[in-house]
């Protein structure tokens, strides 16, 4: 017996095959843009020294970065949403080439800050419009195909330092010009990409249409309210997370006494649990509800977070785990309940998400930074681990799943 055949020619076994593909190809691509981000940070002390920079021109780094690179998010999001350009995000992925070309070759502090600008809009470019082609190649299962795409990031985030110290520490600034191998290679992935899409999602110049359903019963007053509440929880989540990030190793080291190396690994560890929960979000919401996903992983940690800064070393390696995958897992069930919230607008409900995601984190490190310079390092570890309680906001969300999904879930 001949297996059912799309209205594009594919085999339903094909077609699955190949979005599958596609959901891949987006989270390597996912790894390596997040991977140059996370290079950028991590070479900070090499700049400094090669430029004679002050810490405030290291912040004017990452704030060109961070203002470029979450700003212009949602901008992109709404131009794709009304206009979709299929080749825009190897476009976008040649910017991220130049920035990283600049960057190895930089003679002043003035190119660095162009460069670092350039790498943000490369990233501004790619994750809403990866975000919306993922929800397309989702076959219907939404938070699965947001956790394959996302969890290419996150692990991106883990290795770029662990590569800055192997490549860039050793060879200095010029050796950064081989990185630009890795935003090629994301080009011809988005390329392949970028060929599907407009084979798949356009007939000729025309784009085909995707049908929006809305959810039931929330009115647009309810919309905003709901909105207003995954920002806040965004907010928890990545403040929370950016204190780990840039904070961990010193909080290991003055507490504990840790070697620099040896709070890296640890920090290692944290963020790799941090990757592996974002697999975990996405399907258990298609399975169990988004809503409940989002309450289980941002007020679940809450105890745990509440412990870490009172425990010994080894209690405290061993809670980050499931405190990172708890974090994790947050973020696809809240992008897809966003995406479903506002059916239509997937590129600029994910520019906006993705977008505050890089803002929050940005105004973190700063904000924590101040807090530990006149407190104590500890004492900002106290003050952010109750920041999960926030996700009591979650009671608030409406329900919008409709009844054809949760008879797909078998409820």
């Amino acid at each position: 017996m001949n297996a059912p055949t799309k209205p594009n020619g594919l085999t339903d076994s094909t077609a699955d095959s190949a979005v599958l593909g596609i959901l891949i190809a987006l989270s390597v691509s996912h790894l390596l843009n997040d991977t140059i981000q996370s290079l950028l940070a991590a070479i900070y002390p090499l700049l400094k020294q090669s430029f004679a920079l002050d810490y405030g021109q290291i912040g004017l780094i990452t704030l060109t970065f961070q203002c470029t690179a979450s700003v212009f998010q949602p901008v992109v999001g709404i131009v794709m949403d009304r206009r979709p350009r299929p080749f825009s995000l190897p476009v976008g992925r040649s910017a991220t080439f130049l920035g990283l070309i600049l960057l190895s070759v930089a003679p002043s502090f003035p190119i660095v800050l162009l460069a670092a600008a350039l790498i943000g809009i490369g990233s501004s470019i790619f994750h809403p419009e990866s975000s919306r082609i993922a929800r397309l190649a989702s076959g219907g299962r939404h938070g699965l195909a947001q956790s394959i795409f996302q969890v290419g990031g996150n692990v991106g985030t883990a290795i770029g330092p662990l590569l800055a110290a192997a490549v860039v520490v050793p060879y200095g600034q010029s050796s950064i010009i081989w990185f630009s191998i890795i935003a090629m290679a994301a080009m011809a992935l988005l390329w392949w990409v970028s060929t599907w899409y407009r084979r798949t999602h356009f007939t000729g110049t025309r784009r085909v249409a995707v049908t929006a359903v809305r959810p039931e019963q929330v009115s647009r007053g309810r919309t905003i309210a709901a909105l207003s509440i995954l920002v806040i929880l965004v907010f928890s989540k990545f403040f929370y997370l950016e204190g780990f990030r840039s904070y961990y190793t010193f909080f290991l080291i003055d507490r504990y006494g840790l070697s620099i190396s040896m709070s890296q690994v640890i920090l290692f560890v944290f963020l790799f649990a941090f990757a592996a929960g974002t697999l975990i979000g996405g399907p258990l919401g298609d399975r169990f509800g988004r809503k409940y996903v989002i309450w289980a992983s941002i007020l679940g940690i809450l105890p745990l977070t509440l412990i870490v800064p009172h425990v010994g070393l080894v209690w405290t390696i061993i809670l980050t785990i499931p405190i990172g995958i708890g974090l994790a897992s947050a973020f696809p069930a809240i992008i897809v309940y966003a995406q479903e919230l506002v059916p239509g607008k997937t590129g600029m409900v994910s520019g906006i998400f993705f977008g505050l995601a890089f803002g929050i984190s940005g105004i973190g490190a700063a904000a924590l930074g101040e807090l530990a310079d006149a407190t104590s390092i500890e004492f900002v570890y106290g003050v952010i681990a109750w920041l999960p309680a926030i996700g009591l906001l979650t009671v608030f969300l409406p329900n919008i799943e409709t009844q054809q999904a949760r008879s797909r879930r078998g409820g």
